[in-house]
């Protein structure tokens, strides 16, 4: 395989990672717990300044670029401490969004945020550079490792599929736990939950800040990587994609939500650069948003459970033989 074909398999697959980690962190918002989260991709983009920041070192004075803190941590700290900011982020946004406010209206409340966040970043030009953004983020380890271009390409996609690896253990204890069950009964009856003495805005708390955590990971990744991030990197239609890769995939499954990644923003995006060039310029770029919303309707009209549905859980009535369980079981994966 050519040197180019390497950089780009391996750059698609360090996007696929990025995409698969933000699709989970937002099924356990929308998915697991039901929260329509339209300013996920504002927590993604905490992380990813908040990683920036921490890795460029101190403003220098001479610099053309202006920031707020700046240090020379090493990785993964700056890693980490993004995901604590998408949390704390995203704790701050769900005691305002989410606090005594039906779904349409937290859907509402959080669309505002996210242009809200977008609008901040871009006039405040000493907070993150304004609308520049950050660029010059040294990629991790790079220094040290001594490796050509396309073998540190390859080396990074093994550092995204441990962290994908971590991501997934976690989300798979979240949400097979009865902590996750509980969320799902949120989600599907909230005022039924609250009869049975469920906490519904702990529920939602808990699912919203563990999203937010992810989210500011994938960020943090995304710009390890790219080496620049700006607030045209995340404006609020990046979330509809998310949105609609979890449609397609399977709400509330994580392997589905995984595969609608694929799909999406890896699969049905990225085919559309090997189309030609027609109308004037730009065109096709701006046809890709309208043919992810016709995506989304179809599959919300059609196939509403996506690609792979979420599993239906039963338990067992009482006094009925395990064997029973187990063929209705079958006949229901089946």
């Amino acid at each position: 395989m050519s040197v180019a074909w390497q950089f780009y398999f391996s750059t698609l697959l360090i996007y696929l990672a990025v995409d698969v980690m933000a699709v989970w962190g937002l099924n356990l918002q929308f998915g697991v717990a039901g929260i329509s989260s339209f300013a996920f991709i504002v927590f993604q983009a905490m992380g990813a300044y908040t990683a920036s920041v921490l890795t460029l070192g101190p403003e220098q004075g001479t610099s053309f670029q202006h920031y707020v803190g700046g240090a020379s941590l090493p990785f993964p700290l700056p890693v980490i401490a993004a995901g604590a900011a998408g949390g704390l982020l995203a704790l701050l946004v769900g005691l305002v969004g989410i606090r005594r406010l039906r779904a349409d209206y937290q859907a509402m409340v959080m669309l505002v945020i996210s242009l809200t966040a977008t609008y901040v970043a871009d006039n405040s030009t000493h907070l993150f550079n304004g609308p520049a953004g950050l660029s010059l983020v040294p990629k991790p380890l790079f220094g040290g490792l001594n490796l050509s271009l396309v073998n540190y390409q390859w080396f990074y996609v093994g550092l995204c599929a441990v962290f994908c690896a971590l991501i997934w253990w976690f989300v798979r204890r979240f949400t097979e736990s009865p902590l996750g069950r509980a969320m799902r009964a949120v989600r599907d009856n909230e005022h039924a939950a609250a009869a049975l003495g469920k906490n519904v805005f702990g529920l939602r708390m808990t699912a919203f800040v563990a999203g937010g955590v992810i989210a500011g990971i994938s960020g943090a990744v995304f710009v390890e990587f790219l080496g620049a991030w700006s607030p045209g990197s995340w404006l609020y239609p990046e979330t509809f994609v998310f949105f609609t890769a979890i449609l397609v995939g399977g709400t509330g499954n994580n392997i589905g939500v995984a595969v609608g990644a694929l799909l999406v923003p890896i699969g049905f995006l990225e085919s559309t650069r090997f189309l030609p060039n027609v109308g004037y310029p730009g065109f096709v770029d701006a046809l890709q948003w309208v043919a992810v919303g016709v995506m989304a309707l179809i599959f919300l009209w059609f196939w509403p459970r996506g690609v792979i549905p979420e599993r239906k859980r039963r338990f067992p009535q009482p006094g009925e033989a395990p064997r029973t369980i187990g063929r209705r079981l079958l006949r229901s994966r089946g």
